[in-house]
């Protein structure tokens, strides 16, 4: 559950392309320990402001903090340092190389290791690769450590690629459709390892997501955003209930 502690924090956070404002003045607060959603129709700017925070993108306005010390202006490997991890709608990984060999590649970029690549997978490092082991038990992978990642299914993709996440140790995770691809049952079962893995591990999580079951099953707190402004933030039953939310997004009546 949340405490009181504001880990995230943006204000004024824009970003255009042209004429088109993609965020437009964001104002976000996130507590740690919480499961929070950001929720709106396609094109409302969620993975924009994603990339604005994790330094992919260049802000035009605003101010972005992380555990009370601005960091926006950072370039991304300086922002996971600072503690946050982002996954992709898009998995991103080494396809040719194994779950495992991918895992240990992102625990060696956490601890700064500068080795040649090639001592990664080497006997002497059984230490690296037992941590990468126990990451893929944790995400339902370990019987697939020694398949390449490019023959995984969709879904095992995803997991992997939140196992490489969890690699660099992050307090703060970023999900970007999390369970985009998945069938029904796929999609619950995945939310389920998520959320368990951020309440063992203490971790803040922030998603966008469209499965509106997922949404409403797994977040404590969701923000709305449509046309790149926050619409409505609040509690599940009270985004459920908003009329400004059942006409723009989940597209209810009555």
């Amino acid at each position: 559950m949340a405490g009181d502690k504001v880990i995230f924090a943006c204000k004024g956070l824009s970003k255009a392309f042209g004429g088109l404002r993609a965020v437009d003045g964001v104002d976000l607060e996130v507590r740690e320990g919480e499961l929070r959603a950001l929720i709106g129709p396609n094109g409302a700017g969620k993975s924009t402001f994603f990339n604005l925070v994790t330094g992919q993108l260049r802000r035009d306005r605003g101010e972005v903090y992380f555990n009370g010390h601005r960091i926006d202006g950072l370039a991304p490997y300086q922002v996971m340092r600072k503690g946050i991890a982002r996954t992709f709608q898009i998995t991103s990984t080494f396809r040719r190389l194994t779950a495992l060999e991918n895992v240990q590649v992102a625990l060696f970029v956490h601890h700064q290791r500068h080795l040649n690549p090639l001592a990664l997978f080497v006997p002497g490092h059984k230490s690296m690769a037992e941590q990468a082991l126990h990451l893929l038990e944790q995400v339902g992978l370990a019987d697939s450590a020694h398949k390449p990642a490019g023959v995984l299914s969709y879904g095992d993709q995803k997991r992997l690629e939140l196992a490489i996440a969890l690699a660099s140790e992050p307090r703060l995770l970023l999900l970007d459709e999390p369970t985009a691809g998945m069938a029904p049952t796929e999609r619950r079962e995945a939310m389920a390892l998520i959320a368990r893995i951020a309440r063992e591990r203490g971790l803040t999580l922030l998603f966008t997501e469209h499965d509106m079951d997922v949404v409403f099953g797994y977040a404590e707190r969701i923000t709305v955003m449509h046309q790149g402004k926050v619409l409505v933030e609040g509690l599940p039953e009270e985004v459920r209930a908003s009329p400004e939310v059942q006409r723009v997004y989940l597209g209810e009546h009555g």
